[in-house]
């Protein structure tokens, strides 16, 4: 059956009109992203098999151009069309935090970082540079690999703070396992930071640790 023999509330972007994008089911977001099914089966259909086949939303939008492409009804234009929505969502997050108060906005922080992060298959440790108002300067990734004292150096934090003459500064890095637990290495190094940024009248507001399905917040936890 195709889409237009469908009931209006059932057609996704009818839908989507009615009662917004989120009363919408993966595979019905899919579809309209699609737009067109293939033979014997319509764009509902053909974002129902994609999502079992890939396993997960979060997979097929994380592939690669070879995997995508290998799928029916995708290929090299439809994954140029992907990643300009994906990097659409990140820029739209990075406006959002541009105008926001990192403290009275902490969901959207926890998104932005999330959204940064939550998909490297390695540690990568970010810094988030605040102004005097708690407002975004600058995000960098400023070390990779495995994050311990060896690795995460306070003085570089430090160093560029002040270039950017920041006032306070969020700490974000990721589980690669999907585990958002924070170790014992991790608040070590995070007491040598903020010990370090205390020595030149920089806060440290927050760590938070990015696993798969959430956010661990130090300040939320009272560490900070």
């Amino acid at each position: 059956m195709s889409l237009k023999d469908l009931p209006a509330d059932c057609r996704p972007r009818e839908k989507l009109l009615q009662k917004g994008a989120e009363s919408l089911s993966d595979s019905e977001l899919l579809a309209i992203f699609l737009r067109t099914g293939v033979k014997g089966m319509n764009a509902i259909e053909l974002s129902a098999y994609l999502l079992e086949d890939f396993g997960s939303l979060r997979s097929l939008m994380n592939a690669d151009l070879h995997a995508f492409s290998q799928r029916k009804g995708l290929g090299s234009a439809k994954y140029a069309q992907l990643q300009a929505v994906l990097e659409l969502s990140r820029r739209h997050l990075e406006e959002v935090m541009e105008r926001e108060d990192a403290l009275t906005s902490p969901s959207h922080t926890a998104r932005f970082l999330r959204a940064k992060l939550r998909d490297r298959v390695r540690e990568a440790f970010l810094v988030l540079f605040l102004d005097n108002q708690n407002r975004p300067i600058k995000d960098e990734v400023m070390f990779e690999g495995t994050i311990n004292a060896a690795s995460v150096y306070p003085r570089e934090v430090v160093r560029r703070a002040l270039e950017l003459h920041a006032n306070a500064v969020i700490l974000a890095h990721n589980h690669p396992s999907g585990i958002a637990e924070p170790s014992h290495a991790d608040r070590v190094i995070t007491d040598r930071i903020a010990d370090a940024l205390s020595l030149v009248d920089i806060r440290l507001l927050d760590h938070m640790v990015i696993g798969d399905g959430c956010v661990v917040s130090f300040a939320e936890r009272g560490w900070i």
